[in-house]
């Protein structure tokens, strides 16, 4: 059962949580901010399990029923407001699920939690249906908003909220996770520690070695050999490589720790600090193809295109000018 000391990091929110509950200071309404594995949602249920735990302390107990109902989602007071798969939020589930639902009080425990996923995907209009619940809401409710982008949230919203930001942890930190607690092998962990970016979630991906290596060895043919491709090549490739929207971030991550080899190596010549060490022959190559400014401009590039296509910009588009980035050298 996982409870504040199983998280990864995050000890400023941790504090946060513990404090609100011990100094009798739970706010109704908080947003918590970050990209997507790096924890939101474990946070959320840690922290509504701590609020319900029947113990009343400021850490879950983790034996009680309220505990043992809450990490098993079975909870009747803890909420977890679902909606259909990569569609907005819209205001009927909103209402619903939220707005209907919080007039009914708390089964048996304290409070009643909403835990909304992807809050930022609620449209305008579900936006406004919960706005008016979270500026006059019953005593006993905190929502709980998980959000990649908090600027897609209303600022009436934003400003009833407290905001939590859910930042990157250390890669040090990732790596004792990985070889600790997903026995994944020293270099091995090197890798999935640039791969995840201080997301625990994304560490996790790596240390799927099947998964992790099938797409490593992908991203790095491409990699190899898009001096030698068409752009019409590569758009295609990008395309077969990124069966969902979420797989093509994983793979821009790949190209960007695959070009910090390549500026590591063309500024130290050293091996030993190369994440990509099994590729030495390719790193060498182009490191003397391109200049520094060259792999900066290709590394901003790739989170150019991310940014790209998290506004929803044209997928071909978006690679067409990481392609001619990398291209220009």
């Amino acid at each position: 059962m996982k409870d504040f000391d199983s998280i990864v990091g995050h000890e400023q929110i941790i504090e946060h949580m513990k404090n609100s509950i011990s100094q009798d200071k739970v706010s109704h309404a908080y947003v918590l901010v970050g990209e997507r594995g790096a924890g939101k949602k474990t946070l959320a249920g840690i922290y509504a399990m701590a609020l319900q735990c029947e113990q009343g302390g400021s850490i879950p107990c983790k034996t009680c029923d309220s505990c043992k109902k809450a990490n098993s989602k079975n909870h009747p007071d803890i909420i977890y407001v679902e909606h259909e798969k990569g569609g907005s939020i819209g205001v009927e589930e909103i209402r619903s699920q939220v707005v209907d639902d919080v007039a009914i009080r708390p089964y048996n425990g304290r409070y009643k939690i909403y835990i909304i996923s992807d809050a930022d995907m609620m449209t305008p209009q579900a936006q406004n249906a919960i706005l008016k619940t979270i500026e006059e809401p019953p005593a006993y409710a905190v929502f709980l908003l998980l959000a990649v982008n908090a600027d897609a949230l209303l600022p009436t919203i934003q400003s009833r909220c407290v905001r939590l930001d859910v930042r990157p942890v250390s890669d040090e930190l990732v790596k004792k996770y990985l070889v600790e607690h997903m026995h994944v092998p020293d270099y091995e962990a090197d890798l999935g520690a640039a791969f995840a970016q201080g997301n625990i979630g994304k560490a996790k991906q790596a240390a799927d070695a099947s998964y992790f290596d099938d797409m490593a060895r992908k991203a790095i043919y491409i990699l190899k050999y898009a001096a030698t491709m068409e752009i019409h090549e590569w758009v295609e490739a990008m395309g077969n490589l990124s069966k969902d929207k979420e797989m093509i971030y994983n793979y821009l991550d790949i190209f960007q720790v695959w070009f910090r080899d390549v500026l590591m190596f063309k500024a130290t010549r050293e091996v030993d600090y190369l994440v990509f060490k099994r590729e030495i022959n390719s790193i060498k190559q182009q490191a003397s193809q391109h200049s520094y400014e060259g792999i900066e401009n290709i590394i901003h590039a790739a989170d150019k295109a991310k940014i790209r296509l998290q506004a929803n910009v044209n997928f071909d588009l978006a690679m067409e000018l990481l392609f001619l980035t990398i291209r220009e050298k």
